[in-house]
């Protein structure tokens, strides 16, 4: 049995939440490995199957007071049916509360209103009350009308929307405007309102597209857009430890089916990461700052998406891709926050341009730099050396980075080498942040100081593959990522346990 099976959360709890701007009301969450179960509570018929639950034809006589006796709610214009939510004592066994009619028209009550004397309807009983028809707890339902010149009312007027829970009362309701017969019975009961398949779903705290952060509240949208509504808790703690569990399942099962997938892919495109994140709009306006956004790491490459990849075709439509030795990868501190978004990274591409993401936990930012990490030393280890073509004193020319040897200018033309220099050599580098790079050189012997000045088409390409390339050196000095890579090549899969967070790589000092 896969290990992953063993680490998921099982959570239930009963706690808040509101749709649009509705009201709030109680819901139950159940969490399992692989779904998030939302309940809400319901009345419902738990035994018997009275006559009148299938179609049937009533005729119903206007009085001198109270009309017809009825209240309704819904029509054409809510896109709702019309449902009898209440009725006086005179259409007792005629009608009952949750008998929809069968015409869908636009103001019902009107219709009704314009009726003549004497009115044959076709009904039925619905056994499951409607979300828009909710009941409070222990309201008597034999009511008077509350129109008495027609006795309507206005549609979606009438009582709460939503039942009121209290944990101890489960027992049996009864309602006088209820059907009932021998062996009838009505429960309130936790039933399935929404069910969020956690695979590829993503956790939201801050308001769609803004940088303000709900206070103790999120939602879960699932790959298909079902999205749970905002899931209310009571405290921080609760709120966290939801978000945590969640956001844990979530990442099993991403660990789970990358396992699955990559058996189908070679050793050179393997997948290493794959997470929803929030990317900050470059031309943002006030009320949509963030879009949902999906990076994958495979093989040389950082894709991203605006949904996850499912096929094989689908790896060939990624809004960008980007070669993960060529982009520079930073974690935003505190003050390097650009507004009250937290847990932030940015992404500088090969052509200097800075993409700027947000995920929702502390813990996701860190499996992020560890998946970054481990994606950029894997591709520098497989390729071994890059070479960029460069001018230097107005001769073209070749600087080759080597894992091994470190740096190799050359002539372009002849294919003589000029110099080299090991990665330890390197004292220090300086760009004019367009094309040219000044390095800094100790010659082993002399120990002086040489300075060589190059100039590249694609200098922050260059700059982020020398970074790599001394990040590489320097991950295999530490005991626990070289261990971790060992693991790796015996299993085929590469391991992200294992990568020590407190590696410090050298970073080159671009001074402008």
């Amino acid at each position: 049995m896969d290990h992953w099976k063993h680490t998921c959360s099982y959570k239930t709890g009963i706690y808040l939440m509101q749709e649009g701007n509705e009201e709030p009301f109680n819901i139950r969450l159940h969490l399992a490995k692989d779904i998030l179960t939302i309940q809400e509570q319901d009345v419902i018929c738990v035994s018997g199957e009275p006559f009148y639950s299938s179609e049937r034809t009533v005729t119903i006589r206007r009085q001198t007071i109270g009309g017809f006796g009825l209240s309704i709610k819904g029509g054409a214009e809510h896109k709702i049916p019309v449902v009898i939510s209440k009725i006086s004592k005179e259409q007792k066994g005629i009608l009952f509360s949750f008998d929809f009619f069968f015409f869908f028209v636009t103001n019902p009550v009107q219709v009704l209103r314009n009726a003549g004397e004497e009115v044959t309807l076709t009904v039925s009983f619905l056994k499951k009350t409607p979300a828009f028809l909710k009941l409070p707890l222990c309201e008597d339902c034999t009511c008077i009308p509350s129109d008495q010149s027609s006795g309507t009312s206005s549609p979606l007027c009438d009582s709460g929307l939503h039942l009121n829970y209290h944990p101890n009362n489960t027992d049996t309701l009864s309602c006088s405007s209820w059907p009932t017969s021998p062996g009838l019975r009505w429960e309130k009961r936790w039933v399935d309102l929404r069910l969020i398949p956690l695979l590829h779903s993503r956790l939201s705290q801050y308001i769609p597209g803004s940088d303000v952060c709900r206070k103790n509240a999120f939602q879960v949208i699932a790959v298909d857009g079902v999205c749970s509504g905002v899931i209310q808790f009571p405290t921080a703690e609760d709120c966290l430890d939801w978000l945590q569990a969640i956001a844990s399942n979530i990442s099993s099962l991403t660990k789970h089916n990358v396992k699955k997938i990559n058996r189908n892919f070679p050793v050179n495109q393997q997948i290493i990461y794959m997470g929803w994140v929030d990317e900050k709009e470059q031309d943002s306006v006030q009320d949509r700052m963030y879009s949902p956004k999906f990076l994958a790491l495979r093989g040389s490459s950082l894709f991203k998406f605006s949904a996850p990849p499912v096929t094989t075709w689908d790896w060939t439509r990624a809004e960008k891709s980007f070669t993960v030795y060529e982009i520079m990868c930073k974690i935003l501190k505190d003050s390097d926050l650009l507004d009250k978004r937290k847990h932030c990274f940015s992404v500088q591409t090969e052509s200097g341009e800075d993409m700027f993401f947000s995920v929702e936990l502390e813990c996701e930012l860190l499996i992020w730099e560890k998946a970054f990490q481990m994606a950029t030393f894997l591709e520098v280890e497989r390729i071994q050396c890059k070479t960029y073509a460069c001018i230097m004193e107005s001769h073209l020319m070749g600087l080759t980075v080597d894992f091994s040897m470190g740096f190799v200018c050359f002539d372009a033309a002849s294919k003589a080498v000029l110099w080299r220099y090991k990665f330890s050599q390197l004292k220090g580098s300086s760009d004019d942040g367009k094309s040219k790079i000044k390095f800094l050189f100790q010659n082993q012997e002399s120990k002086s100081i040489e300075a060589k000045e190059l100039e590249f088409s694609n200098l922050f390409a260059v700059l982020h593959c020398i970074h790599a390339f001394f990040a590489a050196k320097v991950a295999c000095l530490d005991p626990m990522f070289v261990e971790s890579q060992g693991t790796a090549a015996s299993t085929g899969i590469p391991s992200l346990s294992s990568i020590s967070c407190n590696s410090q790589t050298p970073k080159l000092k671009y001074a402008t």
